[in-house]
């Protein structure tokens, strides 16, 4: 029994569609369970779509017309038969937001969101069943809300595992002897029955929840690259792939900001010993990357840039030492906030981060900090980490660019820097 994930890259046109159901064909007619994101840029339009009802403005029903008018284009040239019950179950779907966008948002920010942006999963996710199904490939659609379930911390739902590894084991079995199941990523539900989220970019982690509870033989991630490469091509015109990485390696590629794997989709597959494979839905027949326990150092550095990044600063009003009571107070500051810190350095009297540029978030972080400390900031900087460094990768990164704050262990140098 396998587990397949494929993100909205991979689904974002009618091509995409087809080629990816060719690769699910291709595995054989059952213990396959698909794990799918919403189409192409989806989740990006529903955001801009949840913000616009939590601020009364009027242009969420052009932007919801907009999404659905994308849907149903999709379902038009994959389904000639308009009497297709995929019409009807896409459009009951939309129906769900639509009666939230008819009411004043009085509910929480995060729940109102949560409830809007999940809809994009459900309705790819019924599209490509439907379009198997078309195509002679038993398919089972399920809704991942039946099995994953979390507390309420909407955006950013914790998994209560207990719950979610007996509803996946006592139920899910039988319906992959049967054929192919599909489901979707990203979500999940809370005890009083409301659809929550995992994060961005979250259908990792669910591809990873739903690989532990079944014991899957394997995981595989579907991505528009070749494998997991030493750095973005956005940022190196040469890169490369990387064959062969142990978990530990990866969970340390994926905190400081990897974006091929989702950071919590490791330590679930890790606890079961299950290989997970990045590979590519371009060039099906490469086989990628294998992410395992088998111990491996990496073969070349690895470079990770997070920009649009600030840099703040902060010191006791009274000029007494950072203390550890001091480094407590500001991290439980920092989890109110719910903003992460991507790396960190303190000295006598003043403790520093490198936070993503959240306006909203960070104004609401500096005004409690600066209750007890003096808060500076610096905004546009970047931060760059190399993974088994050595001199000539710093020199190569650092090149016209100030230098603000570095950090290093052993393997790890983290850079918070500017252009000069």
């Amino acid at each position: 029994m396998q587990v397949y994930k494929f993100g909205g890259a991979s689904i974002k046109n009618i091509e995409g569609i087809k080629n990816v159901t060719q690769i699910i064909q291709s595995f054989g007619a059952k213990n396959l369970l698909v794990v799918v994101s919403a189409m192409n840029k989806t989740t990006d339009k529903l955001q801009e779509l949840a913000f616009a009802h939590i601020n009364g403005d009027e242009k969420k029903h052009q932007i919801l017309e907009s999404i659905k008018d994308f849907h149903f284009e999709i379902i038009g040239k994959l389904f000639a038969d308009t009497k297709n019950p995929i019409y009807n179950d896409v459009a009951n779907t939309f129906v769900e937001i639509e009666w939230l966008l008819e009411e004043d948002a009085e509910d929480s920010a995060d729940y109102l969101y949560d409830q809007i942006v999940s809809i994009g999963e459900l309705v790819s996710s019924k599209i490509i069943a439907a379009y198997l199904n078309q195509q002679g490939t038993l398919c089972v659609w399920q809704d991942a809300r039946n099995y994953i379930q979390t507390d309420n911390n909407y955006r950013e739902a914790n998994v209560q595992w207990d719950k979610t590894t007996n509803e996946i084991q006592k139920h899910l079995p039988s319906y992959l002897d049967k054929g192919i199941v599909l489901t979707q990523g990203f979500i999940g539900n809370t005890s009083e029955n409301f659809t929550s989220t995992l994060g961005r970019e979250g259908s990792d982690y669910s591809a990873a929840i739903f690989s532990a509870a079944l014991d899957a033989e394997k995981m595989t991630i579907w991505k528009d690259v070749p494998g997991v490469l030493n750095a973005d091509p956005k940022w190196f015109d040469e890169t490369e792939k990387i064959p062969q990485l142990s978990y530990r390696d990866a969970i340390e590629l994926t905190y400081y900001g990897a974006t091929v794997i989702h950071p919590k989709t490791i330590k679930p597959i890790q606890n079961k010993g299950i290989p997970l494979y990045v590979r590519s839905f371009i060039h099906p027949e490469q086989l990628g990357t294998e992410i395992s326990s088998e111990a491996t150092t990496l073969p070349v550095p690895s470079f990770i840039f997070k920009v649009n990044q600030v840099l703040l600063s902060i010191s006791p009003k009274d000029f007494s030492f950072i203390i550890e009571e001091n480094l407590s107070h500001i991290f439980a500051i920092f989890h109110q906030n719910k903003v992460k810190v991507n790396t960190m350095l303190n000295s006598a009297i003043s403790f520093s981060v490198s936070i993503d540029n959240d306006e909203q978030k960070i104004e609401s972080l500096i005004n409690d900090l600066s209750a007890d400390f003096k808060v500076k900031y610096n905004k546009d900087m970047e931060l760059v980490t190399i993974r088994y460094y050595n001199q000539q990768t710093i020199d190569r990164v650092t090149e016209n660019k100030k230098v603000w704050l570095e950090v290093k262990s052993r393997n790890t140098c983290q850079m918070v820097m500017k252009n000069l």
